[in-house]
């Protein structure tokens, strides 16, 4: 698993895209009885310099500086400040593709580094199977940028100016295919597309073909690159964004009062899901199991929740049972939680409706490194996967005036918070009224 997230080099903290570490994802066998559930592994190379900083509080929001967002309502986002994809994208493509390919290419190839695979030529993908290697890796928002110059190109000089890989590079499939062809990857290869729940739809539907024996192993995850002025302009049409714009890391505040909105960021998150006998054979490493999730749609509104969290109550039940675990023992929830005045109290009702144990710890890691849209699935799953590996939770970030509703005893606090966690869950929800949730467990032979 390989992702990139936010960082601020003028201040010296945030993620820097190109120093994380990657965490590969090894899955288990699965009975063929419906009865029982089956198990997905995760495993992990290095420390995570990702987790460390989300556990210090150090936020990833900044001013944006790719374009002069100066003229915009919202000026802000959790932007990449530097990422370089050498090695790892052939340099005739780097100038051509749009960045969300570079992400998710790079991504892609760093987990497979991180899983203990030795990629390159001469290396170890040889000795795979490779028409049981797949790729599910989605997008919410496709080759934006690409898209958006291809429309200018058309407006200001004419079809014929057009970028002839306007169409292959905006399409949201194509970054997952031009991974399978750079690594011969032959089995399953497509992209989901459900908005912000895009990851957990892509690493359930991953784990899936495994189950069923259909792939051997998987690179899932999404990816998301809208820091642009069509992407940022076009959600704060929707009055979506925060504009807190004098005071960014203060901007991602969910469960406060103060909150007015989402901040935007970027980047991508991809796993290696792995059989597990296939796992053990070559030596990978194994740090947590994947036990299951499930999808529902609310039926309600293009973009605000239903108010009593129906569908994500539901949506948590289901999870549950496709994992074959208690709501007792789900020990923390990762929230989508992304700090929109509609949304944070029906996710909340909704969790504690559905898990209502006062041993349950809550918090939204996009309090630290705002909302990627489709790529938000996969990174925050690495945040579940390394709660479960420490046992530590990273605080909610800009948590002052919580709102009255809220118990303080569930919601993560201001500082990082030791808890055991031997089950976690993970929230994404997506425009349209896509819920998902998904399980990870402690790894026991």
């Amino acid at each position: 698993m390989r992702l990139y997230v936010p960082t601020d080099q003028r201040e010296g903290v945030g993620y820097p895209a190109t120093r994380l570490p990657g965490y590969p994802l090894s899955r288990t066998s699965l009975s063929l009885s419906l009865s029982l559930s089956h198990r997905t592994l995760t495993s992990l190379v290095r420390q995570d310099e990702f987790y460390k900083n989300l556990l210090a509080g150090k936020s990833g929001i900044s001013l944006i500086e790719s374009f002069d967002a100066s003229d915009f309502s919202t000026q802000i986002a959790g932007e990449i400040k530097e990422f370089s994809a050498d090695g790892y994208v052939q340099k005739k493509w780097v100038k051509r593709q749009d960045k969300v390919m570079l992400y998710l290419q790079t991504a892609g190839k760093k987990a497979l580094d991180a899983s203990g695979i030795n990629w390159r030529e001469g290396g170890d993908l040889d000795a795979l199977d490779r028409t049981k290697c797949g790729i599910l890796i989605g997008t919410a928002m496709g080759g934006l940028a690409t898209f958006s110059t291809a429309a200018e190109a058309l407006a200001t000089t004419g079809h014929r100016k057009m970028n002839p890989f306007c169409i292959p590079f905006a399409i949201g499939n194509m970054g997952g295919a031009m991974l399978a062809i750079d690594l011969g990857f032959m089995g399953p290869n497509y992209s989901i597309s459900t908005a912000c729940a895009t990851g957990n739809y892509c690493i359930m539907q991953a784990a899936e073909h495994i189950r069923r024996g259909e792939a051997d192993l998987m690179l899932a995850g999404g990816a998301d690159a809208a820091v642009i002025p069509s992407g940022i302009g076009g959600f704060i049409a929707c009055k979506a964004l925060s504009k807190r714009n004098d005071d960014p890391q203060a901007a991602s505040r969910p469960w406060d009062k103060n909150r007015d909105g989402f901040v935007m960021g970027e980047g991508a998150g991809v796993v290696t899901l792995e059989e597990l006998e296939h796992a053990k054979a070559r030596g990978a490493p194994i740090l947590a199991e994947f036990i299951g999730g499930a999808f529902t749609c609310d039926a309600h509104h293009i973009s605000e929740p239903q108010p009593e969290g129906r569908g994500v109550v539901s949506c948590i039940r289901l999870s549950l049972e496709n994992a074959g675990v208690s709501g007792e023992e789900v020990d923390y929830v990762n929230a989508h939680g992304t700090s929109t005045p509609a949304g944070d109290m029906a996710e909340y009702r909704a969790i504690t409706t559905a898990l209502p144990h006062k041993g349950l710890r809550i918090n939204s890691t996009k309090s630290l490194i705002g909302h990627l849209l489709g790529g938000a699935g996969a990174v925050e799953a690495v945040a579940v996967i390394e709660a479960v590996r420490r046992d530590e939770l990273h605080p909610n970030l800009n948590l002052d005036d919580p709102e009255d509703d809220v118990d303080l005893g569930v919601l993560v606090g201001g500082t990082a918070q030791k808890h055991t966690v031997n089950v976690a869950l993970s929230n994404s929800f997506g425009f349209g009224g896509h819920n998902s949730s998904i399980l990870f467990r402690k790894f026991e032979e």
